[in-house]
């Protein structure tokens, strides 16, 4: 199969994304809401009467979060700075906040209606931040020691949006990092990769860490996505809209696997909500057997270019899957005469984190696509607005009608085992909705590989 044909994730940062506008007749009340597709074809509001996230914290290891977005207030955690210059509140680059935008927004106005929502809306967000611009390096030790925080301050899900840089192999402080969070119950979800190259980066690549590559509005992958044994789920990462408050009016279009990457710890959030009793195992076994090939015939799980699947938010939290066993079907990373149970003193020690950094490799994050592709509109109404009906994806409050005013402009492993997935057809979008796109995530999924 191709090596170009699916989402990036490369470990150098990608600023390949597109924002592709369209002009429409008319412009809804809030067109933010609008340009998330996502919430169409995943029929959020019938998954929200189920599950939203809630008491459960992810973390997202990345360039901080800026907890003052409207989207996010109330959702961020104090979280911690891992590069000695500020706070994790502190997001220079914008990309962290976007990926805890994806999982984690709420909106904002009368009944959340305006702005963007994420797929886990009640969910919290631990910000770790482990480098400040888009041009650090993410080094081993530094975003291990996060991963290490993340689990000792409870998170249930640890979000990692960025893959190594040039394929280069995981050094021991962030395997025994990503030991540790296993060993602790913690799911771990990490991007494939951005370069379209037929391996997955690590540390997505890692036994029991769940790999994301990404796919388009039609569910086909995308041609930056990194393919290759180990792929374990796909989402949507092409022109998503994410929170940014270094854009006008605070939100970017992007391209890439670390939005992918977003959507799924969201629906790993949205699993543990409803199912607390669950380990990280049985999450992720919940999240491969919910997911679906759609549209694509003839592929067998796992697949190369989409893994297990699309991701199937409502399926994840409503399909009768037994339990399985503890450890899941991904495993767990075992190492040799290792430390993965070892305390997490080396995640408080940012002076000794900063010694390391020359001998270290190191990881950078991939862009959610192209947040450099911005466009701003001063007083004139955003052009790219769907025009829909009742799209009842207002946010998880009661009736969530769209409303408010809108802003005025717009930025820019090894192999794993065969595990069966279940042959259930996607969820259409909510009643009364009208999607300006085919939506083909409402197929019937053959050839599931069972």
């Amino acid at each position: 199969m191709g090596a170009k044909r699916v989402w990036s994730t490369a470990g150098v940062v990608a600023l390949t994304g597109a924002l592709l506008l369209t002009s429409a007749p008319t412009a809804s009340a809030d067109y933010v809401r609008d340009q998330q597709w996502v919430l169409d074809v995943f029929s959020m509001q019938d998954t929200w009467a189920e599950s939203q996230g809630e008491g459960v914290t992810v973390a997202v290891v990345d360039s901080g979060v800026d907890a003052t977005h409207p989207d996010l207030s109330g959702q961020v955690l104090k979280g911690k700075d891992f590069t000695g210059g500020g706070n994790a509140h502190e997001d220079t680059f914008g990309h962290g906040t976007g990926m805890a935008s994806l999982i984690a927004a709420r909106g904002h106005s009368a009944k959340n209606a305006s702005g963007m929502i994420g797929l886990a809306p009640k969910a919290q967000i631990l910000p770790l931040r482990t480098l400040q611009n888009k041009d650090d390096k993410n080094l081993d030790e530094t975003w291990g020691a996060a991963v290490r925080y993340a689990v000792d301050q409870g998170a249930k899900v640890i979000n990692l949006s960025f893959s190594s840089d040039g394929g280069s192999k995981t050094l021991s402080d962030g395997r025994q990092a990503i030991a540790y969070a296993q060993e602790h119950d913690v799911v771990v979800v990490a991007a494939a990769g951005n370069s379209g190259a037929v391996a997955v980066d690590e540390p997505a690549a890692l036994p029991g860490v769940v790999s994301v590559g990404a796919v388009d509005k039609e569910g086909n992958r995308w041609e930056g996505s990194n393919t290759g044994k180990g792929l374990t789920l796909t989402a949507p990462g092409v022109e998503i809209l994410a929170a940014n408050k270094n854009r006008s009016p605070e939100y970017g279009l992007s391209t890439g696997t670390s939005g992918a990457t977003a959507y799924v710890s969201a629906t790993a959030a949205l699993v543990r909500a409803k199912y607390p009793d669950l380990t990280a195992g049985q999450v992720i076994n919940r999240l491969i057997k919910s997911a679906s090939f759609l549209g694509h015939k003839g592929l067998k799980a796992p697949d190369d270019e989409y893994g297990y699947g699309i991701i199937r938010p409502y399926k994840a939290v409503t399909m009768d899957i037994p339990k399985g066993p503890k450890e899941g079907p991904l495993g767990k990373l075992q190492l040799a005469g290792a430390s993965a149970q070892a305390g997490s003193a080396a995640g408080d020690d940012d002076s000794s984190t900063r010694a390391k950094k020359k001998s270290s490799s190191s990881s950078r994050l991939f862009l959610i696509g192209g947040i450099a592709a911005v466009v701003v509109i001063g007083g004139i109404i955003f052009a790219v607005v769907r025009s829909r009906g009742n799209r009842g994806n207002g946010g998880p409050g009661p009736g969530g009608p769209n409303g408010g005013t809108p802003p005025q402009g717009m930025g820019g492993y090894p192999n794993q085992p065969q595990y069966p997935t279940a042959q259930q057809s996607y969820p259409t979008a909510p009643p009364g909705s009208a999607p300006q796109h085919p939506n083909p995530y409402a197929q019937r999924p053959p050839h599931q590989g069972q």
